[in-house]
């Protein structure tokens, strides 16, 4: 594995907001600011134009600064410090075990910055369990697609086990127990983003 698979990765999550932009944004109408999906797509446009573009730098690094740059809100900020977190964590070529040991440091980075903890309805409900079953996926030999699939799917259980939870964290706190009922948006679309993993690895 390698910068170029970082590449395919950030392409094909790219490809998934894009997808996913007016589900993402349906699910911030109900609890946040209505805009989660438009600035996320914004922001991996603009990720996906600076790594057509041959920007300066490694694609994680670039991708996070981009975002960190370009998304508006907390989201922002915490996807661009994700990414960046991972690339400061990874040789130009590295293993798969490496690349679980980096996801890691980039979700630790976002509860970090974020002041968050899995249960809150924020994005680490996605991240914090696609973190331990791609550690688990590795520490049992799996091949990476494998792995892959198995972190996609427990972030896609995550966020949807966000749905009866009272946020504790972000807009959606300032509603109280009116929060319940409805699917994290940032857990969402960290769901799609852990997703595009398994694309990157067939691609």
């Amino acid at each position: 594995m390698d910068d170029a698979f970082c590449s395919a990765w950030l392409q094909a999550a790219a490809r998934a907001v894009a997808a996913g932009r007016e589900r993402l944004t349906d699910l911030d109408a109900a609890i946040g600011d209505a805009d989660h999906g438009a600035n996320l797509d914004r922001g991996f446009t603009e990720v996906r134009q600076a790594l057509d573009s041959g920007a300066a730098g490694r694609p994680l690094g670039v991708a996070g600064m981009t975002l960190i740059r370009k998304v508006g809100g907390a989201s922002g900020p915490l996807y661009g410090s994700f990414l960046r977190a991972m690339g400061g964590a990874l040789g130009e070529s590295f293993t798969l075990s490496e690349f679980a040991a980096a996801f890691q440091a980039g979700v630790s980075e976002v509860a970090r910055l974020g002041k968050a903890a899995e249960g809150d309805k924020t994005m680490l409900d996605a991240l914090l369990p696609a973190a331990r079953a791609l550690a688990e996926a590795v520490r049992e030999g799996a091949q990476a697609r494998e792995a892959f699939e198995r972190a996609a799917r427990a972030a896609g259980e995550g966020a949807w086990a966000t749905v009866p939870l009272v946020a504790r964290k972000g807009r959606a706190s300032y509603l109280g127990e009116r929060s319940a009922g409805h699917e994290d948006p940032g857990a969402a679309s960290s769901a799609l983003i852990v997703a595009a993993l398994v694309t990157a690895v067939e691609g």
